[in-house]
């Protein structure tokens, strides 16, 4: 049975699915904004959102647990110093999801997934 597990397996390995959303959330701290399918973004909005409470809590322990999922040291020092100042108003929801459509080659339906600031 099922019940109480969370989060997609996507038709991959754990593996390679926590290798995958470690380069995503990766590449997302570092452009802000990236093209996935919408059920992967849907997975990565999560540990996105995790890693941003990490840096609004600042200490370093918060610090070392985010670095065991991205692994970039400059994208942790990027988002540790620049997340309190531009999530401070948020308690949460910290990404946007845009559908864009389908994919041409097999019509998966495709969306960017990126971060909402609140500094202007």
């Amino acid at each position: 049975m099922r019940h109480r597990k969370s989060g997609a397996k996507l038709n991959r390995t754990s593996s390679h699915r926590k290798a995958m959303f470690r380069n995503m959330v990766t590449s997302l701290f570092k452009h802000s904004s990236i093209k996935t399918t919408e059920a992967k973004a849907k997975e990565l909005r999560k540990l996105a959102d995790k890693m941003v409470t990490l840096a609004k809590r600042g200490d370093l322990h918060a610090r070392r647990q985010a670095f065991s999922i991205i692994r970039e040291k400059d994208v942790v020092h990027q988002l540790f110093n620049d997340a309190p100042s531009k999530f401070a108003s948020r308690q949460g929801g910290y990404t946007r999801i845009t559908k864009l459509g389908l994919r041409s080659g097999d019509a998966a339906p495709m969306t960017t997934i990126e971060l909402i600031c609140d500094e202007v």
